[in-house]
């Protein structure tokens, strides 16, 4: 599906990174491979939310510079396969998203799914583990933080979503809560606790990579009318690099805990 005309399955950011952190975006690009002829869409549906994150990838890009951290961004469309859920979930490669029906993913075999897990889906995760373990053994003794940026549209099932900012977590609160605390000082900010979705009902990559392992780890979601342009992508940078800084100073960041 890949072949030698086509970009690698994800991007490596600043790998040299000094900071005890690793940056991820499962929804940076809204790439389809050719051998897939755009999945039967046009170039509306493919710029829509439902084929990427709008505005993530730049904010990631900028917040890897802003922490001197390493980043890992997904290299092809969600609609190709989504890299935060599990291979075989009903939404990892999704027949119908937000009601658009995607053909070129309707009565996919076996083969089919197995050739974009393997193609696609494992190589960028695999590039999670290695750079993870790199911050790992290169940290002075610390073990690193994961830090996911998603974005959201800004209405959905006819509801405008009021948060300019949401913090996903589950179990592990070492990086959620002070951000929710900046985040809430900060009068300009509107954030959400688990809006508007739930880290505790999805997040294959926080689970699989920052969990299992004890290591700290979070997924912040931007509003994706905030960040549709440069001055808004670098504003909402700034908002969340400068928590993201703070946050990252707790010495309990940087130890491995189950929770």
């Amino acid at each position: 599906m890949l072949d030698d005309a086509e970009p690698p399955p994800f991007t490596l950011l600043n790998p040299q990174g000094t900071a005890a952190a690793v940056l991820v975006c499962d929804h940076a690009s809204n790439r389809i491979p050719a051998d897939l002829d755009q999945l039967g869409l046009g170039p509306v549906e493919l710029s829509q939310h439902i084929a990427w994150d709008i505005g993530a990838a730049p904010v990631a890009r900028l917040l890897a510079e802003r922490l001197d951290a390493p980043a890992v961004l997904a290299g092809y469309s969600r609609l190709v396969i989504d890299c935060n859920r599990p291979p075989g979930d009903p939404t990892s490669i999704a027949q119908v998203s937000d009601g658009v029906v995607v053909p070129g993913n309707l009565q996919l075999d076996d083969a089919a799914a197995e050739a974009r897990s393997n193609e696609v889906f494992w190589p960028y995760h695999h590039a999670i583990t290695r750079m993870l373990a790199h911050r790992w053994r290169h940290g002075a003794g610390r073990t690193p933080a994961l830090i996911a940026i998603h974005s959201f549209t800004p209405v959905m099932n006819g509801f405008r979503r009021p948060w300019q900012i949401g913090v996903l977590w589950n179990r592990d609160p070492r990086l959620a809560l002070p951000l929710l605390h900046r985040f809430r000082a900060d009068l300009e900010v509107c954030v959400g606790d688990n809006e508007p979705y739930s880290g505790r009902e999805v997040g294959f990559t926080m689970d699989t990579h920052g969990g299992a392992a004890g290591l700290s780890h979070v997924e912040i979601e931007i509003r994706q009318d905030l960040i549709v342009d440069t001055s808004g992508c670098e504003r909402w940078a700034a908002v969340i690099g400068n928590a993201l800084a703070e946050a990252l100073r707790g010495e309990s960041v940087y130890q491995i805990r189950h929770y």
